[in-house]
């Protein structure tokens, strides 16, 4: 009877831990940052919920070298250019018509993407300049 109580204390004590490991492995998964507007301005949206509901709204002519992705929960938007796309070296970026703006480096090796602008009552657009400053691109406002 001993035998069997320190088999189900053990097996207790397990499962205890498991759940334990199972609790705080979701609170890492849940520590996305919720931001709205003017407050995810500056962020990385891989870090936010932001990147949960994003779609891509524009593309950048006449090559489509960048993307403008917008969520509508954040209200915010950025650039992104995704891997193998394009000329390359470029640099991307999106402004908002409030003129705030962040640029990332496209090489070409991996999808790059710029911090969020505000997006709520105002515009952003994105765009790329090649290396030379020779060609760009711009998307529509949106």
């Amino acid at each position: 009877m001993k035998l069997s109580l320190r088999t189900a204390a053990s097996a207790a004590s397990t499962l205890a831990l498991v759940a334990s490991g199972l609790l705080f492995a979701s609170g890492t998964a849940s520590a996305a940052t919720s931001c709205y507007a003017s407050s995810c301005t500056g962020l990385d949206p891989a870090t936010t919920i932001c990147q949960n509901d994003a779609v891509t709204v524009r593309y950048t002519a006449p090559d489509g070298d960048a993307e403008l992705r917008y969520s509508p929960t954040c209200r915010a938007a950025w650039a992104r250019a995704l891997a193998g796309g394009g000329r390359v070296p470029a640099t991307i970026q999106v402004e908002n018509t409030n003129h705030e703006s962040f640029t990332a480096l496209n090489t070409g090796d991996h999808t790059v993407y710029t911090r969020m602008v505000n997006d709520k009552d105002i515009q952003a657009q994105a765009s790329f300049h090649y290396a030379n400053n020779t060609q760009y691109g711009y998307s529509d406002w949106y």
